[in-house]
């Protein structure tokens, strides 16, 4: 993720070239772009690096001073806060447990439609409606959703981009579940797009990382947290049953 500072107290590309490398040395930084003509940094970093921490690096050079921009708010878009973190389980799982209350009930609706409960058609159907209805809320605002997903995907977090694809391989997930596309395929990619997605989950879980679930794109500020692995679980075991049913 990259963010935007304001530098004052650069006057030559002397100054610009000290204050890049002491950013640049700072532990997860991984790349500093400086605009010496509009005293701006951008900063890339793999994870975040609070403000304060960019600012001690300057202390003992007076003339430079580091400032957030003003449009910035990195923490309160990827991070959870105090206040948030102390909610119900109900009042901050709200909106993923209404999707899937609302989605199961679908799938169970159309399943039942036949003489008998069809297992297998109910599956595809709550896939179908589970992949559409986040990709629907990460499209919302794409940007966010891969600043986020960078935090802790392992994919996005060395190339960016994924977060930017991902975004549309759910979307397509979704309606070839919806239409029965080459089931085959679309379970397999399902199957490992899902099993590479868990792990950077359960890292941030284990490692009890305070860190925003990008499941829902930037509209919920859901923690990451063990409803988020039996999200991506859950997916993953029905492609597995599907796969095997065909095979």
């Amino acid at each position: 993720m990259t963010h935007t500072y304001n530098i004052t107290g650069m006057t030559c590309t002397g100054c610009q070239a000290k204050v890049q490398s002491l950013l640049s040395n700072i532990p997860h930084v991984t790349k500093v772009d400086i605009d010496l003509a509009n005293n701006k940094a951008d900063v890339t970093m793999d994870e975040h690096v609070l403000t304060a921490n960019l600012q001690a690096v300057l202390a003992n050079y007076p003339k430079y001073s580091l400032s957030e921009a003003h449009y910035q708010q990195p923490v309160q878009q990827v991070f959870i806060d105090e206040a948030e973190d102390n909610r119900s389980f109900f009042e901050t799982y709200k909106p993923v447990l209404l999707i899937f209350g609302y989605v199961a009930v679908v799938a169970i609706l159309i399943a039942s439609s036949s003489v008998s409960f069809d297992w297998m058609l109910a599956m595809r159907a709550f896939m179908g409606g589970f992949f559409l209805a986040f990709s629907f809320f990460k499209v919302l605002n794409i940007q966010a959703f891969a600043d986020s997903y960078s935090m802790y995907d392992i994919i996005a977090k060395k190339f960016r981009a994924w977060g930017f694809i991902y975004v549309f391989v759910e979307l397509g997930l979704g309606i070839a579940y919806v239409a029965n596309l080459n089931p085959l395929v679309t379970n397999i990619v399902t199957f490992v797009v899902m099993s590479v997605s868990i792990i950077g989950v359960l890292q941030s879980v284990f490692n009890k990382r305070k860190i925003k679930c990008a499941c829902l794109g930037a509209v919920f500020n859901l923690p990451m947290s063990t409803v988020t692995i039996i999200e991506d679980a859950l997916m993953i075991a029905m492609s597995a049953v599907m796969l095997i049913a065909m095979l």
